[in-house]
């Protein structure tokens, strides 16, 4: 038993080794980031600005999409009927409308009901009275089923409606929504490009630096590469700082778009009170932080990759 036990013992060791040395070298690179502060410090912050610029462009996005949340549900076609048009032919038509497919209900306003709210919202009583006659006619509020997939349903059923016989006009009330959720997606679209061309960036950022590091520690490596180390082997280190470039970026531009968010609450929830709306401005959560940072240190690896092992090759013991 004893036997087996050391036998089992000296297997796991080589990987026990492998896992320690990786552990090692990655808080040995952390080391040599803090033993040139000012130059580590300056290559963080350019990955954060260029990260922080379109997050928070997101962050923002996120934030218009929270406001426009249920104004699908909220989106009427109002159908005015014509003025000869009885209460019993538009009960009956409401009726009607309300088995379509495309149809989530349909709400019948009397003329006379419709008479006294314009009275009392527009403040022209006394003129309308003077009118001896109801000059509006009946209305139906029909709420359409919105299908984000085929916005074209909403038009199809308004040219439905204003087709019907007794219809003088249908009218889409919300259609400037739909404008927006298409403008929303454009730019969504153009974050996404704006974040692969700055990831580039960092890229770039990242693969000069670590070539930078490289031509520094070139004897260092000669020696190295003397001595029988491997590419692997010195390959490391070089990674490990990439990584730390990118997780330390990442952090910082989740700070500036914190920072970002929370200069400019105070100002829109002032808007948002004019608008007599509670609504709070909101950053990252923490899923989204978190998938920042990993992103950023995505990008910090795989620029030291790049430039490891474009330039590593080139250094050899003379």
């Amino acid at each position: 038993m004893a036997k087996s036990d050391s036998n089992q013992l000296a297997r796991n060791a080589p990987v026990k080794a492998y896992f320690i040395h990786h552990a090692r070298t990655l808080i040995a690179s952390l080391g040599v980031l803090s033993r040139n502060p000012l130059s580590s410090l300056m290559t963080i912050a350019v990955i954060a600005i260029a990260l922080a610029f379109p997050t928070g462009m997101y962050a923002g996005l996120n934030n218009i999409s929270h406001i426009s949340v249920g104004w699908d549900n909220s989106t009427q076609i109002s159908v005015f009927f014509k003025s000869n048009v009885s209460e019993k032919q538009a009960r009956a038509l409401a009726n009607k409308i309300s088995l379509y497919n495309d149809v989530e209900k349909v709400k019948f306003i009397h003329k006379d009901k419709a008479l006294k709210e314009f009275q009392k919202i527009s403040g022209f009583g006394d003129a309308v009275d003077s009118l001896g006659k109801n000059p509006l006619p009946h209305v139906l509020a029909v709420q359409p089923k919105v299908d984000k997939q085929r916005p074209d349903k909403i038009s199809h059923l308004v040219k439905e409606l204003q087709n019907l016989k007794r219809v003088d006009t249908a009218q889409l009330d919300l259609q400037w929504v739909k404008r927006l959720y298409s403008m929303l997606e454009i730019a969504h679209k153009g974050i996404w490009l704006i974040s692969l061309l700055l990831g580039v960036a960092v890229l770039l950022i990242v693969g000069n630096t670590i070539r930078l590091d490289i031509q520094n520690r070139r004897e260092e490596i000669e020696v190295t590469k003397l001595i029988g180390a491997t590419n692997a082997f010195i390959r490391r280190p070089f990674l490990y700082t990439g990584l730390w470039y990118g997780i330390s970026g990442g952090i910082f531009a989740w700070i500036l778009t914190g920072l970002s968010m929370g200069i400019l609450e105070s100002s829109v929830s002032k808007l948002a009170l004019l608008y007599n709306s509670d609504f709070q401005l909101s950053g990252l959560s923490f899923a989204e932080g978190f998938m920042l940072i990993s992103f950023s240190s995505l990008l910090g690896l795989l620029g030291s990759w790049l430039a490891v092992s474009r330039h590593l090759h080139e250094i050899e013991p003379s």
